[in-house]
């Protein structure tokens, strides 16, 4: 199977092709290691960084930006999002609080992203 990708590591956004071979996976295309290996993992196992909102309770904004503390399986997003949309949290809350630890069991925390005050 051949599959191409558009390298996101760089600004140069190589165009890096990856071939399964009987001896391994051929990558071609990339201008830097970083580029393979980014090729190699989207390949075998895509991840990605997920942003959303969360509830809050009495604070003076409804929603809490929150943002995951590393990436997560591309195959888990709809999963992990069901699970973060249950969360309500209480204000006050501060940049980098966990809002939620080991979301859907992959070992990633979701973080607040910004500090929420409590209503006066």
């Amino acid at each position: 199977m051949k599959k191409t990708y558009t390298c996101i590591v760089c600004p140069m956004s190589c165009r890096i092709t990856v071939e399964e071979q009987e001896e391994g996976m051929k990558v071609a295309g990339n201008g830097c290691g970083r580029g393979k290996e980014y090729a190699m993992n989207e390949h075998t196992l895509p991840k990605r960084t997920l942003t959303t909102t969360v509830k809050v309770e009495n604070g003076r904004l409804r929603r809490l930006p929150v943002i995951t503390d590393s990436p997560l399986p591309k195959a888990k997003r709809e999963e992990c999002l069901k699970e973060i949309y249950t969360v309500c949290v209480q204000a006050p809350v501060h940049y980098g609080d966990i809002v939620l630890e080991n979301v859907c069991g992959t070992g990633v925390d979701v973080l607040a992203s910004r500090s929420v005050q409590q209503k006066a």
